[in-house]
């Protein structure tokens, strides 16, 4: 019955499958404890984050789990009105069979509609995701209120990732082994998706998909801009986190290029909002572009400013990644 699922996804330890990895019952209770005469569903498959692409595979594959596990969320909130937010490069090709799923459901009363997101960073950003829904600029609001109170139009909405509603498609079957979806990616044998056990570690998922390097290496965990950077000893006891990416760097690759992927990434995907990301993912990505080698002094001292003064998470995550791949690789 679907007044049970919410005990299922407890039992089940189900978190959030899109980066932040917050308890999803958690989430779906505080949705339901808002008070509003009306609520909102969303499935966030925006994916934005280079070395991620497990949500296309997941609507390639499971469209219909996805939008099942949608239904079982409007259930449980005693909504019909539900926003399908996808990535524009991945409509074209699950279009056609979400929008069957989506019809089944229509006929019974359920309002399922596309959101079609040009592919964006910040897009994925749960806030900015509601801005961009309302017809409002793709820019975070400011938190509290969360979505869970105040969300789309200023009513409580849920918002969850493609890979999370699937999963409650699964525990509603009694089908959920605590697998979930892995994108390896970067100098391996077997780029792919890869649906295994969330508490192996990342040693093992290499080894298991064929993918351990014969070669001195390191990995970068999470999404391959924002994601930590670990080496072969961390990764012995270190499980998947984040949004589910896996790239394997060959450990002679230099430093620049490293860094100039990233800084490029955050200062074309910055929303301009405020003035610290804005300006310092531009300052990161021009002092590599000027200099010889790595300035880290120089870098460090910009990665302090946007992590401590930004108005989201986007300019405090630009640290993660150069932080770890200093202290893990360069100074081990």
């Amino acid at each position: 019955m679907i007044e049970n699922i919410i005990d299922k996804i407890e039992n089940a330890g189900l978190v959030g499958r899109g980066g932040a990895g917050f308890p999803t019952a958690r989430k779906w209770r505080d949705v339901a404890s808002s008070e509003s005469d009306e609520k909102f569903v969303i499935c966030n498959a925006s994916e934005g984050e280079i070395g991620l692409f497990k949500d296309i595979h997941i609507l390639e594959h499971h469209p219909e789990g996805v939008v099942t596990g949608i239904k079982i969320a409007l259930d449980f909130l005693n909504s019909k009105k539900a926003f399908f937010n996808i990535n524009e490069n991945y409509h074209h090709k699950v279009a056609g069979r979400l929008t069957n799923a989506f019809r089944d459901h229509n006929e019974q009363g359920y309002d399922f509609r596309f959101f079609i997101e040009e592919p964006t960073y910040i897009g994925g950003e749960e806030t900015a995701l509601l801005n961009a829904i309302e017809g409002n600029r793709t820019e975070p609001r400011k938190k509290p209120p969360y979505p869970s109170v105040v969300g789309l139009w200023g009513h409580p909405t849920l918002i969850n990732n493609v890979e999370t509603f699937f999963n409650v498609s699964l525990i509603d079957e009694g089908k959920y082994k605590g697998n979930r979806f892995s994108c390896i990616s970067g100098k391996v044998r077997k780029e792919g998706v890869f649906h295994l056990p969330a508490e192996m570690t990342l040693e093992n998922i290499l080894h298991e998909t064929d993918n351990y390097p014969d070669f001195d290496f390191f990995v970068q965990v999470g999404g391959s801009a924002s994601g930590v950077i670990l080496n072969r000893d961390q990764i012995k006891t270190q499980i998947m986190s984040g949004a589910g990416g896996l790239e394997i760097y060959d450990i002679n690759t230099d430093p620049k290029d490293i860094l100039f992927k990233w800084f490029n990434f955050y200062q074309k995907e910055s929303c301009g909002k405020c003035v610290p990301c804005r300006m310092g993912s531009y300052q990161l990505f021009d002092i590599l572009k000027n200099c010889e080698e790595v300035p880290w002094d120089r870098v460090f001292e910009v990665l302090e400013s946007t992590k401590n003064t930004s108005f989201c998470a986007l300019g405090g995550s630009i640290n993660t990644p150069v932080d770890s791949y200093y202290s893990n690789i360069l100074k081990r």
